[in-house]
């Protein structure tokens, strides 16, 4: 479910399906995000339009997006290095302009890896109920400097099998240290995988089941 909320100077869109549960929002305002209420939640003439849009800026799952009515500026703007940041017992962060399955998909999203997810391929917080877990410390590749940094990273999850994010993409560890960089990369997304964050095919022996 997709909620559009506009105020005075800025306009809110709030994508439920993309949504990690990080409380970022609530946390960040409770006046412009009100917690644990029926009905309306969003308010963005609460606080200054620069300090919602601030937020918007730091919702790791892009589920909130904010945009200044007059065109101004927006908190969907494109990193200048595509990165996919690795949770510690969570998901995949990613934040490049991304397209998913073809679909444009904002510049930020947190992607499913423990294979619990209802939103797959987007990650709803179900990793926590499921008590996954799988280091955001992978060990690092050998890698050569990309020659692009930027520019559109496709993601297009495979049937009953891995992520296949193509495009260029540094893979980053919980703690900011890059791990490798790739332009083309099948993740793991079942959670079953022994090589995290890498696909080893063991999707097939888990009986792993999605779109």
């Amino acid at each position: 479910m997709v909620e559009v909320v506009k105020g005075r100077e800025v306009t809110v869109t709030f994508d439920g399906a993309k949504c990690v549960h990080s409380r970022n929002c609530v946390l960040g305002n409770p006046k412009v995000f009100v917690p644990n209420v029926k009905g309306e939640w969003i308010f963005p003439d609460a606080a200054p339009a620069e300090a919602v849009l601030r937020i918007g800026f730091n919702c790791p799952s892009g589920a909130i997006r904010v945009a200044r009515n007059d065109g101004a500026g927006s908190s969907e703007v494109a990193p200048v290095v595509n990165t996919l940041r690795v949770r510690e017992n969570g998901p995949y962060a990613i934040e490049a302009p991304i397209l998913v399955q073809g679909a444009e998909a904002g510049v930020r999203a947190t992607l499913c890896r423990c294979g619990a997810s209802a939103t797959k391929p987007y990650c709803d917080g179900s990793h926590v109920a499921a008590g996954f877990t799988a280091t955001g410390e992978p060990a690092a590749k050998e890698s050569a400097a990309l020659e692009a940094r930027d520019e559109a990273v496709l993601v297009e999850p495979q049937k009953d099998g891995p992520l296949k994010v193509v495009g260029n993409l540094e893979i980053v560890s919980g703690t900011g240290r890059t791990v490798n960089r790739v332009t083309q990369v099948w993740l793991c997304r079942c959670g079953a995988s022994k090589n995290k964050p890498y696909c080893d095919g063991s999707h097939k022996a888990a009986g792993f089941v999605a779109e």
